[in-house]
């Protein structure tokens, strides 16, 4: 036991990867497909894709909203892991690669449990209903996570779920010569989440790091409502 956490390296995300259920031949054909047809490849990790899993598992998870599908693959990990009857809602902002996913999906077998909503994000999430949502799984433009994050307060059920990718920054959090605008982005975003008292959040060092929390907020705003604290 230690106060102090081991500092994790590339040696340790080996091992972990190593050693989780990884993804299989359908997901893999997947990314193949999503790299031929020009999709950016940034997918996260199956291992951290199982943690996903676990977690909405854990929380019981039957409605999950996503924003940012791009070719479906989270979707996809996400649905598997929902009871019969869950759902997944995903909104993608490229026809593209709503497309693909859409292709994608109804071949897979969760394809009744997955709907892709083509739009923007902040377009999007204010016609959903109130607290109509378990989890909440962010993987889309950094500049716009604060503003999906305050939505969700909204969307989400007691004790929601909110998982939110890229807290490394691509791995380049700590490089002052960055020049990607996501990376200062996302930096103001961490920042944002750790002042935020109506979310009890960890950044999970897995894949390219990942917010982890819990509305701790028994009465959220209502919609078109203030949002103190966040």
């Amino acid at each position: 036991m230690s106060d102090v956490s081991t500092p994790v390296t590339a040696a340790h995300f080996a091992y972990v990867a190593a050693r989780t259920r990884g993804e299989d031949a359908f997901l893999r054909d997947l990314r193949t497909a999503a790299k031929d047809a020009g999709l950016p490849p940034i997918h996260i990790a199956p291992e951290q894709a199982s943690l996903v899993q676990i977690l909405l598992k854990l929380r019981g998870a039957r409605d999950v909203l996503e924003v940012g599908t791009l070719g479906g693959y989270s979707a996809i990990w996400m649905a598997r892991a929902l009871p019969e009857g869950g759902r997944v809602v995903t909104v993608e902002a490229s026809p593209k690669h709503a497309a693909f996913a859409r292709a994608w999906i109804a071949r897979s077998d969760v394809a009744r449990r997955i709907e892709v909503v083509e739009g923007l994000g902040a377009e999007a999430l204010p016609k959903l209903a109130d607290r109509s949502f378990d989890a909440l799984f962010l993987d889309a433009d950094k500049a716009g996570y604060a503003g999906y994050l305050a939505e969700a307060r909204r969307l989400l059920r007691p004790r929601g779920l909110v998982m939110t990718d890229n807290a490394f920054a691509f791995g380049r959090l700590f490089d002052a010569r960055a020049t990607d605008r996501e990376v200062p982005a996302v930096r103001a975003f961490n920042d944002h989440v750790a002042t935020l008292d109506w979310l009890h959040a960890v950044i999970t060092p897995i894949g390219d790091g990942m917010w982890t929390g819990v509305v701790d907020d028994p009465s959220p705003p209502a919609r078109g409502g203030p949002s103190p604290g966040g």
